[in-house]
């Protein structure tokens, strides 16, 4: 059995290197793993099965950092990521000094600034979060180890970049199957928020037109920027910027525009930026919420619907989203209101259940319990089951008796983010798709055959793709050994990294 090792430079090279193909098939493995972890039992003799995945295990040593012991168990075999974080305790800032004279930058074209108060908004100020000061790298620092079924040792992998860009996959799984993600928010700029863009880009780059990063410092918010079109390069000193325009890069690019604390307008743009986004990402270890409540709370901002994705804080005393958010956000949808108000599924999507009511801190401060979470397992289908169901919908199309379509010459869709026909909106050419969730408060399937079950299906559907999503993720070890996997294949499929034969 032959070793495969991947230093943090290989790791990198493959990533970089990924295909839209690439990351829809990698996608699509982790939300198998995800949906057999959340369905499967003992019984099933399923690998992936949560009762087979341990809890971790946190060293915490003199110097005050942290190392964690993360096992977990797949169908293609077992693994353990061993990661060291910095201690974010004691690391806290109140106030980062940035290029005040470029606090607010527009790459492309300068952002609406207009005023978006209404009568519904109190006056407030607000005061940038308390988090993990910049200068301390977060990223954690280690190494995973993956097994063959039988035990043999199968790869050694730097653990450094992995661990963001799965964090990312899960992310955007909800994500590429959102109707709107022209206005795209992200907070925070290491590598969490990197690879977060990253991969929206690569999935729905041509969709997103405004892509607003929202940073204590203005450096780290450029250098990003810079290092997602020109990875290889070091990153150009402000003011000099070595950014491709649209027409010479294959990387998407939207508007781009950076917002720091020290604008002089920040609490207006803040609130502007919040409520005019489609999609937000969290990415910061923040110990405060990131913006007031009140910014997506009030009427004014409960009139769009946007997806949301928590991803930076894990333990219980750190928060990204105001906990008045959350609690609205579980609140079961009514059709009758005096305000025109985007859908609420009544539940906050996890990638794990125990872990998010044990680790995250928006889950606990809000004092949400099991009955109104569901893991976003349950809600993907397995890929034989999505492929299935796209056979049926071509048959069904190519032997439709409407004129129009059965005699096209214009072939369905074969871009994996669009509809695959107008027989089946909900349903893309590729990639993950949504299925059905039996524990949604307020969207549980009728048992009764008919009207009742077609309804609450349609309602769940609305909801994951145009209503308020939020998804809150705090890391699983089998995410790491899923994507591990597909790392090592492609590895030794593209001739990346060391082998030694024989180990």
């Amino acid at each position: 059995m032959p070793l495969t090792i991947l230093s943090d430079a290989d790791v990198r090279t493959l990533l970089l290197n990924l295909t839209k193909d690439d990351v829809i098939e990698m996608q699509q493995s982790l939300a198998d793993a995800l949906h057999y972890y959340s369905t499967s039992t003992e019984g099933d003799n399923n690998g992936c099965c949560s009762s087979y995945q341990p809890l971790r295990t946190a060293l915490k040593r003199n110097d005050g950092q942290t190392t964690l012991f993360m096992p977990a168990s797949s169908n293609e075999g077992i693994g353990v990521k061993i990661v060291t974080l910095a201690d974010t305790d004691k690391s806290l800032k109140k106030s980062v000094a940035s290029l005040s004279s470029f606090s607010s930058l527009s790459l492309e074209s300068s952002m609406s600034t207009g005023s978006s108060a209404t009568a519904f908004d109190p006056p407030e100020t607000f005061d940038p979060p308390e988090s993990v000061d910049s200068r301390q790298s977060t990223t954690p620092k280690g190494s995973l180890t993956l097994l063959d079924r039988y035990g043999n040792t199968r790869a050694l992998i730097n653990a450094e970049e992995i661990t963001a860009f799965r964090t990312a996959l899960a992310s955007t799984m909800l994500f590429k199957k959102r109707t709107n993600v022209h206005d795209l928010v992200v907070f925070g700029a290491g590598k969490q928020a990197y690879w977060h863009i990253r991969l929206a880009l690569i999935l729905r780059g041509p969709e997103i037109h405004h892509l607003n990063i929202i940073n204590r410092t203005f450096e780290s918010a450029h250098n990003l920027v810079e290092k997602l079109y020109n990875p290889l390069d070091e990153p150009a000193i402000f003011p000099k910027i070595n950014i491709p325009t649209a027409e010479t890069t294959h990387l998407a690019r939207p508007k781009i525009q950076i917002l720091t604390p020290n604008h002089t307008e920040y609490d207006r743009l803040l609130k502007s930026t919040v409520r005019g986004s489609s999609v937000i990402f969290c990415t910061t270890p923040s110990l405060t919420p990131l913006f007031p409540a009140g910014h997506l709370t009030n009427p004014e901002g409960r009139k769009k619907g946007r997806y949301i994705s928590a991803i930076g804080s894990y333990k219980p005393h750190m928060v990204e989203i105001h906990p008045d958010i959350i609690r609205q956000n579980v609140q079961p949808h009514h059709t009758h209101h005096h305000h025109k108000h985007a859908r609420q599924g009544g539940a906050i999507i996890v990638d794990s259940v125990d872990a998010c009511l044990k680790e995250a801190g928006e889950i606990i401060q809000a004092g949400l319990t099991g009955r109104e979470v569901v893991e976003v397992g349950e809600l993907v289908m397995l890929k034989r089951d999505a492929e299935r169901r796209r056979v049926e919908v071509r048959s069904a199309t190519t032997s439709s008796s409407v004129p129009s379509l059965a005699s096209s010459q214009t072939p369905l869709s074969t871009d994996s983010s669009t509809p695959l026909s107008p027989f089946a909106p909900t349903l893309d050419s590729a990639g993950v798709e949504l299925g059905e969730a039996k524990k949604v408060k307020g969207k549980q399937k009728d048992k009764k055959e008919g009207k009742a079950e077609k309804e609450a299906d349609e309602g769940l559907m609305e909801w994951l793709q145009k209503g308020n999503v939020i998804y809150k993720s705090v890391g699983l070890g089998l995410m790491d050994v899923v994507v591990g996997t597909e790392l090592v294949r492609l590895a030794d499929e593209r001739g990346v990294g060391t082998r030694i034969e024989n180990f």
